[in-house]
């Protein structure tokens, strides 16, 4: 990725859909409303005790694509509800899988009841592979598989180490680095370092990206966590090259065994530098996290470019996705 002054604006995604709070509908049990960055704090503790290692269901996960799916929600008897538009048909809303302590078949039962009462067809989208036919069964639906949307995991041991043949050039690459960049460093980002990180961002080159919208957008919401990353907990790094200039950007949320990395930005004009952040961070979380055992480093929408970089670190599985939809 080439970095450039070009300003940064956020595109009209997907306009079919408005947030409309009077357009709501308010009958049964559930009430939703608006998902705004001030939900942060009320909305950890269901992603915390969340048993799936999908990224829809963490802080970054929701809040970063919370105006691009348009994120509705509700809480009720300890159980989150979310409702927004579906990845696959964007003038369609959607609903999230459920989380908190009611069983499953009272938080769907409340949203067939919602739709029923609204005149909605149940969706759920972006449901994990595990539980996705049992969610079929409580909504008489069938199930649909999400392509481009699995999340890519990894060992946090063998990312940190680059051990083994597999790897072998992902390890050449980070000597390439060193060598170029001796006196190169990983810094966590802090309030001393965060302008330079923000700058960072924002000079990003987004001209060869497949679909430049969703870059465009994906970029300006990691503008927004990075320069709120106190709110949510989320740990991040820059990485420094032998100029003292930040060649590289993370960010990642940690939930129980499991690093999300939500932003891994790199200036590809120096050479290893991709790698490098990506070692040198998984190795810090490791130290911060000794529990840590797998790190999630998300989909690749689709991408090739994307899909080539996760596939070639070998990856422990791909965690299917799929939508269900009632009959």
């Amino acid at each position: 990725m080439r970095l450039s002054n070009t300003a940064l604006t956020l595109p009209n995604i997907h306009t079919s859909y408005t947030h409309s709070p009077s357009s709501v509908c308010d009958r049964g049990l559930l009430s939703f409303r608006p998902l705004t960055s001030a939900d942060i704090a009320t909305v950890r503790p269901f992603v915390a005790a969340n048993i799936y290692r999908t990224c829809d269901y963490t802080l970054g996960g929701i809040f970063m694509w919370v105006d691009y799916f348009g994120y509705e929600f509700c809480i009720l008897d300890d159980t989150l509800f979310i409702k927004g538009i579906s990845e696959k048909y964007p003038d369609r809303q959607a609903f999230s899988l459920p989380l908190g302590h009611m069983p499953l078949s009272g938080s769907v039962a409340l949203i067939l009841d919602y739709c029923a009462a609204c005149g909605l067809t149940p969706e759920f989208s972006a449901i994990p592979l595990e539980c996705a036919d049992r969610l079929a069964e409580l909504c008489n639906g069938s199930v649909e598989p999400l392509d481009s949307w699995g999340d890519y995991l990894y060992s946090s041991a063998q990312l940190a180490s680059l051990s083994g043949k597999a790897l072998s050039k992902k390890r050449n690459h980070v000597n390439r680095f060193f060598i170029d960049n001796p006196q190169a460093s990983l810094e966590m980002i802090t309030g001393a370092n965060k302008a330079e990180a923000l700058d960072f961002l924002r000079a990003v080159d987004l001209s060869a990206k497949a679909d430049i919208q969703v870059a465009t957008y994906e970029l300006q919401q990691s503008v927004d966590v990075v320069s709120h990353i106190e709110d949510y907990l989320f740990d991040g790094a820059v990485l420094r090259d032998a100029s003292g200039g930040i060649c590289a950007l993370t960010v990642g949320e940690v939930v129980g065994d499991t690093l999300y990395v939500h932003i891994e930005k790199a200036n590809h004009d120096v050479a290893g530098a991709g790698e490098t952040v990506n070692k040198l961070f998984a190795s810090e979380m490791l130290r911060r996290y000794p529990g840590l055992d797998y790190i999630n480093r998300e989909e690749d929408m689709g991408d090739p470019g994307l899909r080539f970089a996760k596939e070639s670190y070998r990856p422990l599985a791909i965690l299917r996705k799929c939508d269900v939809i009632a009959r």
